[in-house]
């Protein structure tokens, strides 16, 4: 396995991140959603100032590549003319809010969300960058396997719990003191130690042995977790996934004009308000079936200066060759951005070649080390008898 840089932060729209082709500025929208002027704003400043290519992150976040760093403090102000920016570095950091995208009106969702997110700007202080609140409590979970350390859920019963990421069961709550207790628990886990030199996250703090208290832990089992959706209409809009989490400046523009709003969601698919049908727009992944939902990848390279390969390029054409149900991630080193989890198979580009990685992450062992991109495309078998 190859030496990476583990970076420890998640770039910002204050803080962008410098990658192969340019900075990474980060949008957060509010509540996980942008009207229908606030797509179209940013498509119109990824072509200005960007590249034209806009990510969609796997914790529901918006990235407009390629800005320049004399094209950056232009690019900020326009953000806020957008009502997508942050009061400062601070703030934004702490705004780290994934919702539940399938909210209706009325739900708790968005209103539990809105409440933690203008709490959150006061604090805590001392979390990590990527330290992030999950509010999930719908009637269905939709949320467990997303990236989060403190979760707003339901129980079995359909009461309002906070849950530690980790923990098996979480704490009951009211809707009166839902935020006080998510914000408590990140506190603790700020105060119990669970930050080491500005990293740290709240399920590895458990492993190693930390105890919530009493008041924090509780003894409500959380409702049973529901699968990853499909692309398809909904009652709310047409469901859209995203081709690698990665979109052209038009294809958002195309989105903005026929889409009263648009929701983000962990799993690089876009919740496109009002929309009947499903579109017919290059890039955007719209029936269920499609075998590019079986493959993640990162940036690869040359986007990614730490990456080995072109990672997409070769997960595109393994892709039709991957069962259904069976998913692969192509990550071009072994920090894995795309994909934290395990998945059934993991191809992790090196300086030697691809290693090869069954049911697990990208640090795991591999069971096949140097595998060359011309020898797996010329028998993909060699990746799993799933092939």
């Amino acid at each position: 396995m190859s030496a990476v840089a583990i970076k420890g932060w998640c770039p910002g729209a204050w803080h962008p991140m410098l990658s192969g082709d340019g900075f990474v500025v980060r949008v957060r929208p509010y509540g996980g959603r942008i009207d229908a002027e606030q797509a179209a704003g940013l498509a119109d400043l990824a072509e200005r100032y960007g590249n034209g290519l806009i990510d969609l992150t796997n914790r529901g976040n918006l990235q407009i590549r390629g800005v320049s760093e004399d094209r950056h403090p232009p690019l900020i102000d326009a953000l806020a003319q957008l009502r997508l920016l942050d009061a400062d570095p601070d703030v934004e950091a702490r705004r780290n809010v994934m919702v539940a995208p399938l909210w209706t009106k009325g739900d708790e969702i968005i209103s539990v969300a809105g409440e933690l997110e203008c709490e959150l700007a006061d604090g805590p202080v001392g979390l990590p960058a990527k330290f992030g609140f999950a509010v999930d409590c719908g009637s269905e979970r939709r949320l467990s396997a997303a990236s989060a350390d403190v979760r707003i859920e339901r129980d079995v019963g359909g009461q309002l719990i906070v849950r530690a990421d980790g923990a098996e069961y979480g704490r009951s709550v009211t809707r009166a003191d839902v935020i006080t207790i998510a914000l408590d628990l990140a506190r603790w886990f700020v105060t119990s130690g669970g930050v080491n030199h500005g990293r740290g996250r709240m399920a590895a703090h458990l492993a190693a042995g930390a105890k919530l208290p009493e008041t924090l832990g509780g003894h409500m089992l959380p409702a049973r977790r529901q699968s990853v959706p499909q692309p398809g209409l909904t009652l709310l809009g047409a469901l859209i996934g995203v081709a690698f989490g990665q979109m052209t400046h038009s294809t958002l523009q195309w989105l903005a004009e026929h889409a009263s709003g648009l929701r983000m969601t962990p799993w690089r698919m876009l919740l496109a308000e009002g929309m009947n049908e499903m579109p017919a727009c290059d890039g955007l992944i719209t029936c269920a079936d499609d075998p590019l939902l079986r493959v993640v990848a990162c940036s690869g390279a040359p986007r990614c200066p730490q990456a080995h390969a072109d990672t997409r390029a070769l997960a595109a054409v393994l892709a039709p060759h991957l069962a259904p149900g069976t998913r692969l991630h192509v990550s071009g080193c072994a920090k894995g951005c795309a994909q934290s989890g395990s998945v059934p198979l993991t191809l992790v580009a090196t300086a030697e070649g691809f290693d090869l990685i069954r049911d697990g992450a990208t640090r795991d062992k591999p069971v096949r080390r140097g595998l060359s991109v011309a020898g797996i495309l010329a028998d993909p078998a060699v990746l799993s008898g799933a092939c």
